[in-house]
């Protein structure tokens, strides 16, 4: 079992910058791939950035430029660098574990989650 815990949201003006975090303890992180993923009010879950064991990094195309993953294999974290954002990053972000090397975009393919954080952009 995985536990995941996401901090750093808040509220933030168009164009500012937030850093998300996710702790994960309980099994062994570093193999993981690791997601994050957005639930905007009304919205379906959609992916936003995923990370592997080795670093590899895959983007959104509505994030691509502006946000950054990266994990902290020591600290068995990962983050998300949010950097000009934008009102219609506003949503309920989540982290989420996939018990596999191989990362991908679906949310369904994730085995954890934690239980979001809230970013708010004001335009």
């Amino acid at each position: 079992q995985v536990q995941l815990v996401e901090s750093g949201g808040g509220l933030v003006q168009g164009g500012g910058s937030l850093r998300l975090s996710c702790a994960a303890s309980g099994r062994p992180f570093s193999t993981y791939a690791m997601g994050w993923f957005r639930q905007a009010p009304g919205k379906e879950r959609e992916f936003v950035a995923a990370i592997n064991w080795r670093g590899a990094t895959y983007y959104a195309d509505s994030v691509k430029g502006r946000f950054t993953i990266s994990r902290d294999n020591a600290k068995n974290t990962v983050y998300l660098q949010m950097n000009r954002l934008k009102p219609e990053d506003t949503a309920v972000y989540y982290c989420a574990a996939r018990a596999t090397i191989v990362v991908t975009a679906t949310s369904t393919d994730y085995d954890y989650w934690g239980q979001g954080t809230q970013v708010t952009v004001s335009s």
